[in-house]
């Protein structure tokens, strides 16, 4: 129920990220600063700290509306803003956001005589009221679970019906080419301003849920990490598709908690690792004969480590999960994992690089190598790791696809006629 609340955040952040960026085309990078201010909004109007406990269906149309506010204005001060200037712009507007949370905790107002603690500094806040809606208050994981998905339902909906209307066109239109849709009498600075105004309002709202959730808020939730995996998953998904945004949220939010158990990311990995030597030999011939070249050079690996007197450890002692079971006869792992796992690691990052320059028949011939060594780094170095671990795989899974389908999973190729 935990991931799966997470996964409704993520979704719900995701569709309002996706109306900025895949619908309007505006690249703000301060987009969760809207989301850690309807957090600590909540917090704020329904706890202790100002002894302002709002019943529910008060607070959250205020915090929609006091975020919509602060959407308008980033939206005023850079809607002469493109490209990379309005990414500049609204970072800064993120991390300044950030800061503005760690010390806004001993505030210096002219009708106090002591400092005012606003935010709690990094700390953050506690003791938010739990939801509570006609009469029913929110107790558990399970309760968000099922308002969330009745949240990310009617918005999903909202935006369908939004982007069929004359303000999703053109939206879709200044996202395509802002110049071409002013000649065509597009207001372009209002709708861009209104576009950064519905994303705010439903990061707030998403924040609301959030703050909910876990009873407070803090910095730390609203911090550049999260961003980047907010647009991995627009990206993924395919930038201004409705069904993309949610399958990109489910990847990205889903697929580090499978990968917090290594036998999960163990067998994450070689479907990976499978699936691209599929795509990339795209005949059963091909496959069958790296295959059998890679078991064979594990074998000879095995040989030589044993013939220079390098010291294995036992099987029960690295092995993890089913695969790993598997490969104990075949896999040869050293005593000293961390230093022959830094040394692979080196070899299959160059050996990546140095693959993607050569000629197909010598792509080849190295490729079982390649394949042998990324099986030796994952289980004798990045199992190790799980935290760094689930990164690289995540950065892998993306590079990959942008290479094969830049446009995402479901996002529509775009072409340009010169």
């Amino acid at each position: 129920m935990r991931i799966g609340v997470n996964l409704g955040l993520f979704a719900l952040l995701a569709l309002g990220l996706n109306i900025v960026v895949g619908y309007a085309g505006l690249l703000d990078l301060g987009y969760v600063a809207f989301y850690g201010f309807g957090a600590y909004a909540y917090v704020m109007l329904s706890s202790d700290k100002f002894g302002l406990h709002l019943p529910t269906v008060v607070t959250i149309p205020i915090v929609i509306a006091m975020t919509c506010v602060l959407g308008l204005a980033l939206g005023l001060s850079s809607r002469r803003l493109l490209g990379d200037y309005l990414a500049i712009v609204t970072l800064f507007f993120g991390q300044m956001f950030v800061e503005l949370l760690l010390s806004a905790d001993a505030l210096d107002l002219p009708w106090s005589k002591e400092p005012v603690d606003l935010t709690g500094g990094a700390n953050g806040l506690s003791g938010a009221d739990p939801f509570s809606l006609f009469g029913f208050t929110f107790t558990s994981n399970t309760h968000y679970y099922y308002l969330l998905l009745a949240m990310i339902a009617l918005l999903t909906l909202a935006i369908y019906r939004i982007n069929a209307s004359r303000i999703g066109r053109a939206w879709r239109a200044i996202g395509e080419d802002p110049l071409a849709a002013e000649a065509m009498t597009i207001p372009v600075k209002h709708l861009k301003i209104l576009a950064f105004v519905v994303g705010a309002g439903i990061a707030g709202m998403s924040g609301t849920v959030f703050a909910a959730v876990q009873l407070g808020a803090y910095p730390t939730n609203f911090d550049l990490p999260l961003l980047i995996l907010l647009y991995a998953a627009v990206i993924l998904g395919g930038s201004g598709s409705l069904h993309g945004a949610l399958v990109g949220a489910a990847v990205m939010s889903v697929l580090p908690e499978l990968l917090r158990a290594p036998e999960w990311g163990e067998v994450l990995f070689f479907v990976v690792l499978a699936l691209g030597l599929v795509f990339t030999l795209r005949g059963w011939k091909l496959i069958l004969a790296v295959g059998a070249a890679v078991v064979a050079i594990g074998f000879l690996v095995n040989g030589a480590l044993f013939g220079l007197g390098v010291a294995d450890l036992p099987a029960s002692e690295w092995t993890q999960g089913p695969i790993s079971e598997a490969l104990g006869r075949w896999l040869f792992v050293p005593q000293d994992r961390m230093l022959w796992g830094n040394i692979a690691f080196l070899l299959l990052v160059a050996g990546a690089a140095v693959l993607t320059l050569l000629e197909r028949r010598w792509r080849l011939i190295l490729l079982p190598f390649m394949a042998w060594l990324a099986i030796f780094v994952w289980e004798v170095r990045l199992v190790m790791d799980a935290s760094i671990t689930r990164q690289l795989i995540i950065a892998s899974l993306l590079i990959i696809l942008m290479i094969a389908r830049p446009q995402g999973i479901f996002g529509k190729p775009r072409v340009e006629v010169l």
